[in-house]
């Protein structure tokens, strides 16, 4: 007479195949520990290059700001538009002077004498360097020119929020120039616009923002 099976787990359908033991390797959390990086624990999981909730960082590594209003970044370029006129402004009055004075005299000597032909031409050489180092170089590697500096505000890309560098600054200024000229609504324009951006700043994707 066959003695029958002993119970369930004696019976061939439940039992592992020749030379492999149950669960071999199947365990579960085998190689980890349980609920060690999982969800819940701790944190939720994230996949890789996700986005740290509790971190203070954007796009490429920047930090989104508060946009500055228009009042301050009309002081701003006021600021640096005086620092970068003072010395044509001088000189221009030195150069004033001097055709004043000659003014009685006879031609050939009533023109401007020579030196101050030339101390005016140094002036506006020395404003023209002026506005480069601070509305380009300056601006374009910190972010900010002297006036932004004073008023607290800088000059960021709208996609990374990092500082933009002397070339895209100097293009930002040439587009100023060119929409300033066409139209004083380039100016006014952050007065209404959701992002705060005058049409050089569209067309070179710069934000100004508060610090």
């Amino acid at each position: 007479m066959t003695t029958p099976p002993n119970g369930p787990q004696d019976r061939p359908q439940d039992r592992p195949p020749y030379g492999q033991q149950p669960g071999y390797g199947q365990q579960p959390g085998y190689g980890q520990q349980p609920g060690y990086g999982q969800p819940g624990y701790g944190h939720p999981q994230q996949g890789f290059g996700a986005q740290n909730p509790y971190s203070y960082g954007y796009g490429y590594g920047g930090a989104p700001a508060e946009l500055a209003d228009w009042g301050p970044r009309v002081g701003a370029a006021l600021l640096d538009g005086l620092l970068s006129g003072v010395p044509v402004i001088v000189t221009y009055v030195i150069f004033i002077v001097n055709v004043a004075s000659r003014e009685e005299n006879t031609y050939p000597d009533d023109g401007p004498q020579t030196w101050a032909i030339l101390v005016f031409v140094l002036g506006l050489l020395i404003s023209l360097g002026l506005w480069i180092w601070n509305r380009v170089i300056r601006q374009g590697k910190t972010g900010q020119s002297v006036g932004k500096s004073v008023l607290n505000i800088k000059l960021v890309g709208t996609e990374t929020y990092q500082v933009v560098g002397p070339g895209k600054a100097l293009l930002r200024e040439i587009m100023r120039g060119i929409f300033d000229q066409a139209c004083l609504l380039n100016s006014l324009w952050p007065l209404w616009d959701d992002k705060k951006q005058t049409w050089h700043d569209k067309v070179v994707n710069t934000y100004v923002v508060k610090i």
